[in-house]
């Protein structure tokens, strides 16, 4: 009996890493993105968006997401045949959902914050966010060449 086997795409390419909650864990959150997507040979275009969305997301991970003594995680998934790269933010507050403003909000409400969310709907193709057992929140971003 044949069966079709599963293909794997062995190109594919997963990064993962835990950062302290902390300005500095998301700045090195940023730098460490950027560094494995250019040994990965991630396009450049693609490395840039990937750079301003993992410095928003983990910005608000250690923002809103913060819980004295836990870490927030990075992971980054590349598909170089697709040209499709995953990027996402994990944190432990699993009750504070991101809230985008609308999109007709006015300059002044955005004053005090809110931008970072526009911004990476105005970089990704596909945003969204999903709960991360036991209690936090996996916020997930999609990026893909042109």
């Amino acid at each position: 009996m044949n069966h079709a086997l599963p293909q794997v795409d062995l190109l594919s390419r997963t990064f993962t890493q835990l950062l302290s909650s902390t300005r500095r864990g998301a700045r090195l959150a940023r730098l460490l993105a950027v560094t494995e997507l250019r040994t990965w040979g991630a396009p450049q275009d693609l490395t840039e968006r990937a750079e301003l969305v993992v410095a928003e997301l983990a910005a608000n991970a250690v923002l809103h997401g913060l819980v004295p003594g836990r870490c927030f995680r990075l992971t980054l998934v590349f598909d170089p045949a697709a040209g499709r790269l995953r990027v996402e933010v994990t944190d432990a507050r699993g009750e504070v959902y991101p809230q985008p403003p609308p999109a007709d909000a006015e300059p002044e409400a955005l004053h005090s914050g809110g931008r970072g969310l526009l911004l990476v709907a105005a970089l990704a193709d596909h945003w969204d966010c999903v709960p991360h057992s036991p209690g936090g929140k996996t916020v997930r971003a999609e990026l893909s060449t042109p």
